[in-house]
């Protein structure tokens, strides 16, 4: 390990030493954990980086990452230099503070860590998440982007990005998650979400349940803010689809003639999560950011990059990597494997963290599943592997626990064969994990995984 290695493994130690809450086993809400005031002094010491740029501010349960992801793309290709912060990282930390699309280089992150331990030193309680959102921020300044796309960590009332005065908060579709954190019902949820919105500034909310949908309303109303909704506001229609990606039309309420899209994400969710960004994107140029344009977003679209989310790593057979981790991302995956592999016999790479809700999740995927292998990824909040094998057995499906995870998806592909998908899921680790191994194979040799078997 040289020295540069040593410097970036130390750094990332050192926050890491924090409380992070991601690695933490039954997680409650107290104000202790989550509280704003200690956020507002930290940035308050560091300069207030975070009040020197405009900021989009996205916020929700699912598709928040894919439709920031696709704001920032479509800002760059607009020619303005974007900052973009996300979590958590599929492969490596870096990849959460980004500008035009490249992770923030490990010697600055290295750096911005020294430089921002003083003050650290000063403030009680910080976590390893406000840390990196600082970090990301004060990046952010001294690169000296046009904007940034903010994507919320947890919830969005108490997160620690909810420090910036957006130009337009962005609420994407609402789901059960995260309930011992945020809430036990829809409502519940979408109030902490709905916490991003700020007094006269507009929100642009994904279509949504019901209740989600009135709580976002009545507090919109409160605050003195334009809602805009996709689906009534900003209309989509979908128009063809294959493993390559989806072709869709949008049309603004009122427009004679619709606008036609292409994006490489796939999945029915994801022309809903680009509405919402088209959406986004509308607005903020009606908010200043004059050089976006219809062009623009067509290109920002069709070029943007979020892997890990109904990925294909190979066509034929399919091996698919997604990062379903609750029963409405679990349906959606059911949908997309509908749709895209029709009638084709899928193996499952399964692992969860122990919090989900693993029953919603099996009842959706398993009657799509005609083998399971589970398995963990190295995380502390891991499901134990013999739970899932034994819930499987009730939905009639057979399958077996494989540890660790590369060997789970070697066993998944010899089981798969010729014949079969292998589709992993159940988290972002599992997506990640599977990822990484899957390409770390191909580097190492040019013959298949699964005839490494024979």
């Amino acid at each position: 390990m040289n020295e540069e290695t040593t410097a970036y493994q130390e750094a990332l130690n050192y926050i890491y030493s924090f409380v992070d809450y991601s690695l933490t086993r039954n997680l409650q809400f107290s104000p202790e954990k989550f509280d704003l005031n200690r956020m507002v002094v930290f940035l308050e010491r560091l300069g207030n980086p975070h009040k020197q740029y405009p900021v989009i501010h996205v916020a929700g349960t699912k598709g928040k990452g894919s439709t920031a992801a696709m704001i920032a793309s479509s800002l760059r290709t607009s020619g303005y230099r974007v900052g973009f912060y996300s979590s958590p990282h599929l492969s490596v930390f870096n990849e959460r503070i980004q500008v035009d699309g490249t992770p923030i280089d490990s010697e600055v992150l290295v750096d911005l860590v020294e430089e921002v331990k003083p003050v650290v030193a000063q403030i009680e309680r910080l976590t390893t998440f406000e840390i990196t959102t600082a970090i990301g921020f004060l990046y952010f300044a001294r690169q000296n982007i046009d904007v940034a796309v903010v994507e919320v960590g947890l919830g969005g009332r108490l997160d620690a990005t909810n420090v910036v005065d957006p130009l337009v908060s962005v609420i994407t579709a609402i789901s059960l998650d995260h309930v011992a954190v945020l809430g036990d019902t829809i409502a519940k949820i979408a109030y902490e979400k709905a916490g991003i919105i700020k007094p006269g500034r507009p929100v642009v909310m994904a279509p949504q349940h019901d209740e989600a949908r009135q709580v976002i309303e009545q507090v919109s109303q409160e605050r003195g803010c334009p809602l805009i909704e996709v689906q009534k506001d900003f209309a989509y229609q979908p128009v063809s689809h294959s493993l390559e990606g989806q072709a869709f039309n949008l049309s603004k309420n009122g427009a004679l003639q619709a606008e036609d899209f292409h994006i490489p994400l796939l999945g029915l969710h994801q022309i809903e999560n680009a509405a919402t960004a088209y959406a986004a994107l509308q607005i903020a140029r009606d908010q200043g950011l004059k050089q976006i344009s219809a062009q623009a977003i067509r290109k920002g679209f069709a070029e943007v990059q979020w892997p890990g989310r109904f990925e294909v790593l190979r066509r034929d057979p399919p091996v698919i990597v997604d990062s379903a981790h609750n029963r409405d991302s679990a349906h959606r995956l059911a949908q997309a494997l509908e749709d895209y592999l029709p009638g084709k016999p899928v193996v499952l790479v399964f692992g969860a963290s122990e919090d989900k809700d693993l029953e919603g999740m099996f009842a959706e995927l398993l009657p799509h599943v005609r083998y399971l292998v589970a398995t963990q990824s190295v995380h502390p909040r891991a499901m134990d592997v013999g739970k899932m094998i034994e819930l499987a057995r009730n939905y009639g499906c057979p399958g077996e626990a494989v540890l660790p995870l590369e060997n789970a998806l070697a066993v998944a592909l010899e089981r798969a064969g010729k014949e079969a998908a292998v589709v992993a899921a159940g988290s972002l680790f599992i997506a990640a994990a599977v990822r990484d191994t899957w390409h770390k194979w191909q580097a190492e040799s040019a013959a298949l995984p699964e005839q490494k078997q024979e």
